[in-house]
């Protein structure tokens, strides 16, 4: 739900830049309630509004039951994943990569989870042939991808990883290619969330099944978004 009602001051409304808010003004048009029902056509055809604007004003108007007269057309985007970083993210994006050696982050851990966490660090790396890199404070990263969600959300991130956390082992980028149902049902016990896979222990798969999938998963490429 917006924070925004019509009695909202369009200068308020996020998205909505500076110029049409002068521009809309110009047209005695102040508060989100006074576009009710006048026509977008119209309105767009003032220097300084554009479509961007409109459909952040509509989704405000139509939350309470309102419209403007021929509305825009909705934005129609899809999500994408693209090979390497573009150092575009979010302002409040938390998940960065670090300078800390994802070595030492295992050297860190509980014995089973130190064990397991190192034969990942092997078997990612024999799969990938690329570096690993700490993402946030736990997080083992392989290859960078930069992601841009249909809202217009954005950010950097690793292509494939895992995190050996106390209760499970997270495994990520793994889902979404072309053999990766065949293989994780044949992997053994797991569960499966957006974008990650999670093992209670090595012990419990097939190891020699997830190496293959993490290799699979690699050369496929990015996941899907």
């Amino acid at each position: 739900m917006s924070d925004s009602d019509l009695s909202t001051p369009i200068a308020d409304v996020p998205g909505v830049g500076r110029p049409a808010v002068r521009a809309l003004a110009e047209q005695g048009l102040g508060i989100v309630g006074e576009l009710a029902g006048r026509s977008w056509p119209e309105l767009a055809a003032l220097h300084g509004v554009g479509p961007s604007a409109g459909r952040r004003l509509q989704a405000v108007l139509a939350e309470h039951g309102a419209s403007f007269q021929d509305p825009p057309a909705a934005e129609t985007r899809s999500a994408v994943v693209t090979r390497g970083a573009t150092g575009r993210n979010a302002a409040d994006l938390r998940t960065r990569s670090t300078g800390a050696a994802p070595e030492d982050h295992i050297a860190s851990l509980g014995a089973r989870r130190r064990r397991e966490g190192a034969a990942l660090l092997a078997m990612f790396g024999e799969a990938t042939g690329a570096p690993a890199t700490m993402w946030g404070p736990s997080m083992i990263g392989y290859g960078e991808v930069h992601y841009r969600y249909a809202t217009g959300r954005e950010g950097d991130t690793f292509q494939l990883g895992f995190s050996p956390r106390a209760a499970d082992l997270a495994l990520y980028g793994l889902q979404g290619h072309p053999r990766s149902e065949e293989l994780l049902e044949r992997l053994g016990p797991h569960r499966r969330g957006a974008g990650c896979v999670w093992v209670r222990s090595l012990e419990a798969v097939d190891t020699d099944i997830l190496a293959e999938l993490v290799g699979h998963a690699w050369e496929s490429g990015p996941p899907p978004a």
